[in-house]
């Protein structure tokens, strides 16, 4: 239901400043409105949903160049936290983000971009864990929170989900190389990426109608 949401929302079949009735929203799903109201305070801290007292959920006014601009101010962060992992990542970091790689493939294999994402989302916050900067951390977690539902909608295009394993390992080389340089461009690719496959995607559903 939530997923369902997000993607409504995120290809504009709720429009920003539409309220989002939660009778009508629990007919659809044929739920009551005890996880309806649950699934849009979980859409609220994520940014996409307000929720204003007595008169219920609105989509958030937030325009496609607000989105991008904030994938490239995630490319920034997650550019200096896996520059400052290529210099500080110790053994016990190394096995953690071989593992989380590791989770990626296997998800990969399986084909399904949802469960990939999960496991691509602990990727990433074993990165920002490995960079030993708590600020930078902490602000990462929270801009990564904003843009999910938009991470995980980008995967859905085309072969995503392939090319951005092939990124992850780009990653891990780059760091466990010590190459602060090229973790960074990796890190900073990888993510300015997800805005142009989130164009397209949209653009493919607008095409089909489904948008």
């Amino acid at each position: 239901m939530r997923f369902a949401l997000e993607a409504d929302i995120v290809t504009g079949v709720f429009k920003p400043g539409d309220r989002l009735d939660e009778q009508t929203l629990a007919d659809r799903f044929g739920v009551s409105r005890t996880p309806l109201r649950e699934a849009l305070s979980q859409l609220a801290a994520t940014g996409l949903v307000t929720l204003l007292p007595r008169r219920g959920a609105f989509v958030a006014s937030l325009g496609f160049r607000d989105i991008i601009e904030r994938f490239e101010a995630m490319a920034a962060l997650e550019a200096m936290a896996g520059g400052l992992a290529a210099r500080r990542i110790d053994g016990p970091g190394r096995r953690a983000l071989q593992a989380a790689l590791d989770d990626c493939r296997a998800e990969a294999a399986d084909g399904d971009s949802d469960t990939y994402y999960l496991a691509n989302e602990r990727f990433h916050h074993v990165i920002y864990a490995e960079a030993h900067n708590g600020f930078l951390g902490d602000e990462a977690r929270r801009l990564h929170m904003r843009l999910k539902p938009y991470r995980r909608l980008q995967l859905r295009a085309g072969a995503r989900v392939a090319t951005s394993l092939a990124e992850h390992e780009r990653i891990v080389e780059a760091i466990f190389a010590g190459d602060t340089a090229g973790a960074e461009r990796e890190l900073r690719a990888h993510i300015l990426v997800q805005g142009d496959r989130l164009s397209d995607f949209i653009a493919t559903l607008d095409r089909s109608g489904l948008g």
